[in-house]
Formats: structure tokens, C-alpha cells, sequence
């Protein structure tokens, strides 16, 4: 892979064009040196009227004619979940470098997939766990790691929101990866697993929709050194969405919407106080900028969000179904 200069305007091309990638699309128009290029949706209409909200210079009615323009230097991939392995292989397939939404894939199968397309094309992919980048989440983890708190005793982190049922919608297509525990339980499961690594048991049961998607799960790992994670993701209730992280001196909590900007409050003996981190945007433009320095870099791998870290959170999602017996 080439390193760009240090300065090089990135162009980015957006594959799939709904709700979160309006978001990611937003954040990054505040990105110096960075610019949406182009965007590609399966209907033309779609793509011309994103294309215009944002500044997009092209808008194509065909992913494959994005993966083909030869002015685009990185592809956010925004579709649903399971098209996510086939649309990453396309554009890595067109030496184009990719930023894939959560979950990676399916299964750990298709991750493999990605992966080995990747090195053997020698292109940048990454998956987009917006979390990981945000400062709030990297001051927890810096504190975690540092002890300064002791070690880690307890984890509780849940993710839930009401939605009716509705067969039509995105979310409770079950064949194309929807229900609660791939769209949402992937984020309480990725706070145990970026805070305790991978668990030496786990425990999980689940309860679904008419349709056999899964409508909420509750997770339980336990861990070698006798610390446990408490974790729950639902589409049948409005929760805190909260990350409480129990040490031995303190509780380090990260308020509502844990998984995007939020506050941080820290509790000990001592007293309480929250801290702000001041967010001026959504939070999409993190990892964007993130990405932006690795392609400048010349890098083909993050070493924040590594595929060793993808691959063990598939695999842990893949391990969570299995017991609750859920197929797609």
C-alpha cells in the first residue's frame, strides 16, 4: 500500500446510504483534508439527493461503479450486516481501502474472508466500532489498565431501546442480521471484551421475536481471575445503556449512550465527580480521522482495532448464538 502525503485530501466513498451513514457522513465534513467523493446506493434518486445534502461529488446507482472510480481512497461501508463481508471484498478486490461497520461480518467465517482478502491485496480494513475511538471510552480504558482504581472486580453494560415490531424493518430481519444481539449486544459485549479480553465462560440466554430474531439477550462471562461481566442487550425496552466498570477503590461509570459521546463519573471513597469530555460532534469523525492517518501512513492494519480484536469478538458473538441457538 502506498503512503499518501501527510497533507493529501482523503476521498471517501460511501457504500449504503441509511440512518448511520447520514451520521458518519456528517462528522466527516468537520475532517481537514478529508471530503466525501462519492456515494453509491441501489437507487439513483437516493444517491443523487445524499450526494447533494453532503457535497458528494459523484453518486452512483451501483456499489461496483464506486469500487471502480479510481479517485476514491477509502470506502465507509454502511449496509446492512449481511452484505458486509461481500461489499468489503469488492472494494479490497479494487485495491480500495475499507472502513466497515459493526459487526464485521456474520460469522467468524466471512471475517476470515475479509481478513485474507486484505493482506493478500495489501490494502487498510478496518472495523468500525465507533466506541473504541472516543475519548471518553479511551480515558476509561487507559484508567482500567493503569489500576488506578484496583483491579477490575465487576462489569455491568446493557443497551436497550423499545421498538415495535415491524417485519419490513431493517432491524428485525433476521436473514439479513437483524435483532437485538448483532445490531446492539455487539457493544456491551465489545466493552468486556476491550476490558477483560476473552472470557473463560460464558453463560447466555435469549428470548425472539414471531419471526426467530432475537429480541433481547443477557450475557454472563466469567472470568479466570474470579471478575465477571454482567451484559444485556434488548429492542423490547428503553434501558440505561450504561458501561459500570466495579473496581477494588472505585466505580468508574460511563453515563447514558455509553457507546457514543458521553460522560464519564468516578466514584470512591473519596467523593463523586463526572467528567465532560466536551463532544462537538456526533463522534463518527474519530475513527474516520483515525483511519485517515493509518492510509497516510501507508498502514494495513489499526493497532487500536486490530483483526486479532475483530476476529475475537466474532468469534464471541458466534459463541453467544450457539448457545442460544440462534441461526441466521
Amino acid at each position: 500500500m502506498n503512503t499518501l502525503k501527510k497533507n493529501k485530501t482523503i476521498n471517501w466513498g460511501i457504500i449504503g446510504l441509511g440512518n448511520i451513514a447520514n451520521k458518519f457522513a456528517t462528522d466527516l465534513l468537520t475532517i481537514e483534508n478529508t471530503q466525501l467523493y462519492a456515494v453509491a446506493s441501489r437507487s439513483q434518486e437516493k444517491a443523487n439527493a445524499f450526494a447533494k445534502q453532503y457535497k458528494a461529488t459523484k453518486a452512483y446507482d451501483s456499489y461496483e461503479a464506486l469500487a471502480k472510480d479510481p479517485n476514491i481512497d477509502a470506502v465507509y461501508i454502511a449496509t446492512p450486516h449481511a452484505f458486509h463481508r461481500d461489499h468489503t471484498l469488492l472494494c479490497l478486490e479494487h485495491g480500495v481501502a475499507v472502513l466497515c461497520e459493526k459487526p464485521f461480518a456474520m460469522n467468524r467465517n466471512e471475517v476470515h474472508d475479509m481478513v485474507a482478502k486484505a493482506k493478500e491485496k495489501n490494502v487498510l480494513l478496518m472495523e468500525a466500532l465507533w466506541t473504541y475511538f472516543l475519548p471518553h471510552y479511551q480515558f476509561v480504558l487507559e484508567e482500567l489498565k493503569n489500576e488506578t482504581y484496583g483491579k477490575i472486580v465487576k462489569i455491568e453494560a446493557d443497551f436497550g431501546f423499545y421498538r415495535e415490531f415491524n417485519t419490513k424493518s431493517r432491524l428485525f430481519e433476521k436473514s439479513i442480521g437483524g435483532g437485538s444481539l448483532l445490531d446492539i449486544g455487539i457493544y456491551p459485549i465489545f466493552v468486556a471484551l476491550s476490558a477483560l479480553g476473552i472470557p473463560e465462560n460464558i453463560q447466555a440466554d435469549a428470548t425472539f421475536f414471531e419471526n426467530g430474531a432475537d429480541s433481547s439477550c443477557q450475557m454472563v462471562f466469567k472470568y479466570k481471575n474470579a471478575a465477571v461481566a454482567h451484559l444485556k442487550s434488548t429492542l423490547k425496552a428503553d434501558t440505561p445503556t450504561e458501561a459500570i466498570f466495579y473496581c477494588e477503590k472505585g466505580i468508574l461509570k460511563i453515563n447514558t449512550q455509553f457507546h457514543a459521546p458521553s460522560t464519564v463519573t468516578i466514584q470512591t471513597e473519596e467523593g463523586e465527580k463526572t467528567m465532560d469530555f466536551n463532544y462537538k460532534t456526533i463522534g463518527y469523525n474519530y475513527e474516520a480521522s483515525h483511519f485517515n492517518e493509518l492510509l497516510r501512513q501507508g498502514k494495513t492494519e489499526s493497532p487500536i482495532m486490530t483483526f486479532k480484536f475483530s476476529k475475537h469478538l466474532i468469534e464471541t458473538l458466534d459463541e453467544v448464538r450457539n448457545i442460544i441457538n440462534l441461526e441466521y
